[in-house]
């Protein structure tokens, strides 16, 4: 397969509510989408998942398009490539700027994928039919609202329910969501939020038998991780400090976490993230599929990974209907008794909706290669 063009575009979609962590509250969702053409005509698409704020992450959508266009996109001229995972090693010498690798490569997958007459989710060796999918619920004004949108999705039939928590809004948020919902499947996300100064606050997790606890310490730490989870019940999760299937390792060699969140942007891609999920399903470690407030391309990318076998816990890929108005895809990620169809569809088994993506779409560059 040859990549004979590549069109990125930047868009601004308005999300249905706003979302608000321990970093900021987000109403507009910027990103990038990259689609690839190769030789014999087949699209793919990849979605570039940087925020426009470096909060997450070093990069942001404009960073990612500088890479992209600059650096990444270049690297792939005059080159012949018998599998995606081929785009991985090509990226290898630039560090870092995961999102921006990712967006590129899971074009490529797509793109591949189609080439193929498969489905993205059997070019990477998924076999699940259907997925179990949760809900990740961003911080909310106050209580009541935080309830009325936990009762919203457990009517929906979400298998999870996972709340951001930070100083201050923590032990008496989760007390309440406990006194309300005693039995839920619940998990909290702390972006980093905490220190081992924290500890004594940390350890009073544990009477809320949550599923887990994700990412408390430092987004680049895995030692004070291990150490907190040696003093604590609650399975530590970790999310932002995975970058690799190297990372993954080290970490679970370490004891510093007995789950691990798997995101496409944040590995660097699609080959990165399958890497991890074989390391963890090796050391006996479950792997969930995490969200980045994704449109409907990215979502699909999820859908796909998610079904390989070692991801036990349900993801954050909740339906377009939970993020958006109208999404950028056909038909829309929809969800049914807490599972989505892992669609038939060849490539990543959904349309993009070309008069939704130009809608949004405020820049636009081609490459020819």
């Amino acid at each position: 397969m040859i990549i004979r063009d590549v069109m990125i575009r930047r868009l601004e979609m308005t999300m249905k509510n706003s979302f608000s962590t321990s970093f900021g509250t987000m109403q507009t969702r910027q990103f990038l989408v990259i689609e690839v053409i190769d030789e014999k005509g087949n699209h793919g698409f990849g979605e570039g998942v940087a925020f426009s704020i470096p909060w997450y992450t070093e990069e942001t959508t404009v960073t990612s398009l500088h890479m992209i266009q600059d650096f990444l996109v270049p690297m792939l001229k005059g080159k012949t490539l018998h599998h995606p995972d081929e785009v991985n090693i090509i990226f290898k010498s630039i560090r870092k700027n995961n999102m921006a690798k990712a967006a590129v490569e899971c074009a490529v997958w797509d793109c591949w994928a189609k080439r193929q007459g498969i489905t993205l989710t059997e070019a990477i060796g998924g076999k699940k039919e259907k997925i179990d999918v949760g809900i990740s619920i961003g911080l909310q004004a106050d209580f009541e609202t935080l309830a009325e949108r936990i009762n919203q999705s457990l009517a929906s039939g979400f298998k999870r329910i996972k709340v951001k928590i930070k100083p201050g809004q923590d032990i008496k948020l989760l007390s309440q969501i406990r006194e309300r919902f005693p039995d839920i499947p619940l998990m909290a996300d702390a972006n980093s939020a905490y220190t081992l100064d924290d500890l004594d606050l940390l350890k009073q997790l544990d009477q809320f038998n949550l599923t887990m606890i994700e990412q408390p310490l430092s987004s680049d730490d895995i030692i004070d991780h291990a150490t907190l989870q040696r003093q604590i019940q609650t399975p530590i999760c970790l999310d932002e400090s995975i970058l690799s299937a190297e990372d993954a390792r080290k970490a679970i060699q370490l004891g510093s976490c007995r789950v691990i969140n798997v995101k496409i942007g944040r590995v660097g891609g699609m080959t990165e993230a399958k890497k991890i999920h074989d390391v963890c399903q090796q050391s006996g470690i479950p792997v969930w599929c995490g969200g980045m407030l994704e449109s409907g391309i990215g979502r699909a990318h999820n859908i796909a990974l998610t079904a390989l076998p070692n991801f036990t816990f349900p993801g954050d890929t909740a339906g377009s209907a939970s993020y958006w108005e109208r999404d950028i895809i056909t038909p829309e990620v929809v969800v049914n008794d807490g599972t989505i169809s892992v669609p038939k569809l060849d490539g990543m088994g959904f349309e993009v909706d070309v008069s939704e993506l130009e809608r949004h779409t405020t820049q636009r560059i081609e490459i020819h290669l």
